[in-house]
């Protein structure tokens, strides 16, 4: 009898022992899930608040150049007329020689940059593996942090220094080419890399050669952040400076030829407009500077619309 009370005693305290010790764990298990829950929303609040402090100075940006440079581009002589004979003092004139200037020489350093980049992202990514990729690489990396006014001085050397040339806005072009090439290898060295290998040896092992399933399977998959890659590159060069100063001088005629010496564009034309402190001049700097925000801003629109339509869909 006693042995059996003993038993029964020891039966019914360990059984009554767990209940305990599970509440503590559950009480430690709510104050784990609570302080989860805390740093969460700490993290949240943190990030929107960066996200908030980042966007001020951007909306400053655009509100300033918008408020005090919007009404001259409601006036459809801005989009259709040049400043030829307009004097710093005179209201009136367009910027449509400035806005043909820059199409024309972004246009010409796309069609050099783009290729260029591409190809050497290819070899980096599909074909690299030596002492030659690492030097490639090495000097892609030098260039993506060279300053446009050096690039631009590199170019006066070589072209107008060493060759004699006049400057022109093809040498612009030229120096735009070298701030560019970096921005396309590496956009679209990622952009390949993300390209799962998987792909890549499915084409294999049907027998597809190498060079026929990077055209055919490796580019199409990574066509939309390619253009991505592009239209950044595009849109830095756009609004350069330095080397429009050193190699392209500034006419208010429109002027088309990028090997007929004066050029104009937007950027020196705000430059231009800049110096000038009376009043008409200082409209049409804020002007100048809200049309090329507008044509960035189409452009990566246009790069959205193409990159949505040509990716390869799922």
């Amino acid at each position: 009898m006693t042995t059996s009370t003993t038993a029964t005693t020891s039966a019914t305290s360990s059984s009554t022992t767990p209940p305990a010790s599970r509440g503590g764990a559950s009480t430690d298990l709510g104050h784990k899930a609570r302080g989860r829950a805390f740093k969460d929303q700490l993290a949240r609040v943190v990030m929107w608040g960066a996200f908030l402090l980042a966007l001020v100075p951007l909306v400053w940006i655009l509100w300033t150049v918008g408020s005090k440079g919007y009404h001259l581009l409601l006036d459809a002589q801005w989009w259709g007329n040049s400043q030829r004979g307009i004097t710093a003092r005179r209201e009136g004139g367009g910027a449509v020689h400035a806005i043909q200037g820059t199409l024309i020489q972004g246009l010409t350093t796309a069609l050099i940059s783009v290729p260029i980049g591409i190809l050497t992202a290819i070899y980096l990514v599909e074909y690299g593996r030596g002492r030659l990729a690492k030097v490639v690489s090495f000097m892609v990396d030098i260039l993506t942090g060279v300053p446009s006014i050096v690039a631009g001085l590199f170019i006066y050397a070589l072209w107008v220094t060493t060759f004699k040339f006049q400057r022109v806005g093809f040498a612009v072009c030229l120096a735009l080419v070298l701030l560019m090439i970096p921005v396309v290898v590496r956009s679209t060295e990622e952009m390949l890399k993300l390209v799962p290998n998987e792909l890549r040896e499915a084409s294999y092992a049907l027998g597809v050669p190498k060079w026929k399933t990077i055209m055919r399977v490796v580019l199409p998959t990574a066509f939309s952040g390619i253009v991505t890659g592009v239209l950044l590159g595009l849109a830095r060069v756009m609004g350069e400076t330095a080397p429009l100063l050193i190699l392209g001088p500034y006419t208010k005629s429109i002027a088309n030829d990028l090997f007929g010496g004066l050029m104009p564009t937007l950027p020196t034309m705000i430059n231009q407009d800049r110096t000038e402190s009376l009043q008409p001049a200082v409209d049409r700097m804020w002007a100048a500077a809200l049309t090329l925000i507008l044509l960035v801003l189409l452009l990566n629109i246009a790069g959205r619309v193409v990159s949505r339509f040509g990716s390869v869909k799922k």
